[in-house]
C-alpha cells in the first residue's frame, strides 16, 4: 500500500512538488491534495489535486504524511511549529526527492525536505529538515544545509559550504568553497559569495557585498 501524502499550502512550490510526485518514476507515495489556510482555495482543484481545507483539518488525515510547501524558510518553520502544537512530530513528514535526483549513500536528506529535478549531491552532503532545493542546484562534497534553508534554481555551492537555518540563496548564485551563509541571511540572485556572510544580512553582487548590517545581539 502506498503512503498517502498531503501538501501543506497550495502555492507555486506545492505545484512544483506535486509535479515531482506525479512523475512516472515516482514511487514515494500517493498525493491526496493540499491543505491551505486561504479560504478562497477551499474546495477548488489545483494542478489536478483538491484543496482539502485549512490546516486545522490535518487531524482528519492521521494516516497521511505531510510536506510543507511554503516558499520561504521562515514560513515553513512557522507552519511546522503550528503542526507541532497539534502533536505532529518528525515522523509525520515525507521527504520529496525528484526521480531524476541521485542521493549517494554518503549523503543525508532530512525529513520534510524537497529536492526538485536536476539537483546534484556529490559526496558527504548533509541536507537538514524542511530544506528546499529548486531545480538544478549543485551541492558538492561536505556541504551542510541547515533546517528550513531555501536554495533557488541553479545555485552552486563549492565544497564544505555551510548554509544556516532558514537562509535563502537566490537563483544562479554561487558560493566559494569553505564559506558560510548565516542563519536567516539572504544572498541575492546571480551573486558570487567569496567570504562568510553573517546571519540575518542581505548580500548581493559579484563579488557579493553587504546591503544591510547584521542585527545587534539581543
Amino acid at each position: 500500500m502506498t503512503v498517502p501524502i498531503i501538501l501543506v499550502t497550495a502555492g507555486g512550490l506545492a505545484r512544483e512538488t506535486a509535479s515531482a510526485c506525479l512523475h512516472p518514476g515516482w514511487s514515494g507515495g500517493t498525493l491526496l491534495g493540499y491543505l491551505d489556510d486561504d479560504p478562497a482555495k477551499a474546495g477548488t482543484t489545483i494542478a489536478g489535486l483538491p484543496v482539502l481545507g485549512t490546516l486545522q483539518r490535518v487531524d482528519e488525515h492521521p494516516e497521511a504524511k505531510l510536506v510543507v510547501c511554503a516558499g520561504k524558510g521562515a514560513s515553513r518553520r512557522s507552519i511546522v511549529g503550528r503542526l507541532a502544537e497539534r502533536g505532529i512530530g518528525a515522523d509525520r513528514y515525507a521527504t520529496i526527492i525528484d526521480p531524476s535526483v541521485h542521493v549517494p549513500a554518503s549523503c543525508t536528506v532530512g525529513v520534510g525536505s524537497i529536492l526538485l529535478g536536476g539537483t546534484v549531491l556529490t559526496a558527504d552532503v548533509r541536507v537538514g529538515a524542511h530544506v528546499v532545493c529548486m531545480p538544478n542546484v549543485v551541492l558538492t562534497h561536505d556541504d551542510v544545509l541547515g533546517d528550513f534553508a531555501t536554495l533557488a534554481a541553479g545555485v552552486v555551492l563549492g565544497g564544505t559550504v555551510h548554509v544556516g537555518e532558514a537562509a535563502y540563496i537566490g537563483m544562479n548564485a554561487s558560493v566559494r568553497e569553505q564559506r558560510s551563509v548565516g542563519a536567516e541571511a539572504t544572498l541575492g540572485m546571480g551573486s558570487v559569495l567569496l567570504s562568510d556572510q553573517p546571519a540575518e544580512t542581505i548580500w548581493a553582487g559579484v563579488p557579493a557585498r553587504s546591503l544591510t548590517r547584521a542585527r545587534e545581539p539581543k
